[in-house]
């Protein structure tokens, strides 16, 4: 645990470090142990990290399946870890850059699925505790990056839309978000190639596939209403090598939704 903090601590700071020499060391420590079980577990940390706030190492693909001992020893090493809490702060607070998309082929990969069956989710049990941050909320208002997502998909769009020979169309896509505003329910106004609309909603993380998004009530009201032409663009990895994943149609039709807040108004 206290090496996958480690490991993470430098990979938020951007710094170079080495998986297999790390695993082979602990290797050496852990007497018994598997390569796959050590694997498997480092799996189960990310998870936790996720339902902490934070940010998990890219490749170590989060499954769920981990046992509550292990969230209350990462929620305590995390607590007392102040360089990985500086880390995170500044990696999502970062901004971003526009860059360019690459070619298709490197850029889109298929939908990832949960490591596990999906569950019913369990009734909502509060942790009244200091080591559970709000870095991927932070990281989700982090406009420049936001800005930057958009511009590029609006670039990807183009080119899907004047490699299909539709010239005429990838002139007219339109970055709503900026031109109207943001209260559409979605980013992006791009065309199929039979000229129909596809409106796109942009998530942008510059961690792992699996990172949590957020979804406003008027972007799900959208997707449900407008579901045969909406499209969720969800862009990851963007500052080292962004690639993206499509959630076609109503939102809460193919992702689990949690509340986080609530709108409160006085009275009975």
């Amino acid at each position: 645990m206290a090496d996958y903090l480690s490991m993470l601590t430098l990979e938020l700071n951007g710094q170079r470090y080495n998986k297999t020499e790390h695993a082979n060391a602990l290797l050496r420590r852990l007497d018994g142990r598997s390569r796959q079980s050590l694997e498997f577990k480092h799996c189960n940390i990310s998870a936790v990290l996720l339902a902490l706030g934070y940010p998990y190492i890219n490749g170590y693909k989060p499954r769920s399946n981990y046992q509550g001992a292990l969230l209350d020893a990462v929620e305590a090493q995390a607590q007392l870890r102040v360089d990985l809490q500086e880390a995170a702060q500044a990696a999502v607070l970062r901004p971003a850059a526009v860059i360019a998309s690459g070619s298709d082929e490197a850029v889109w990969v298929s939908t990832p699925r949960p490591s596990r069956i999906r569950e019913t989710p369990a009734n909502y049990a509060p942790r009244f505790s200091p080591a559970k941050r709000d870095y991927l909320a932070q990281e989700a208002r982090n406009r420049s990056l936001g800005r930057a997502g958009e511009l590029f998909v609006l670039e990807i769009e183009a080119r899907r839309l004047h490699l299909a020979g539709k010239k005429a169309l990838s002139e007219r896509i339109e970055h709503v978000a900026a031109t109207q505003g943001d209260g559409l329910g979605f980013d992006v106004l791009s065309y199929e190639e039979d000229g129909r609309e596809r409106l796109i909603e942009v998530k942008t993380t510059a961690f792992g596939e699996m990172t949590p998004f957020y979804v406003s009530r008027n972007e799900l009201a959208r997707s449900k209403a407008d579901a045969s032409r909406y499209q969720l663009y969800r862009v990851f990895g963007f500052r080292d090598r962004p690639r993206l994943f499509s959630v076609p149609g109503a939102i809460d039709a193919t992702c689990e939704l949690e509340a986080t807040t609530y709108l409160v108004r006085l009275g009975g």
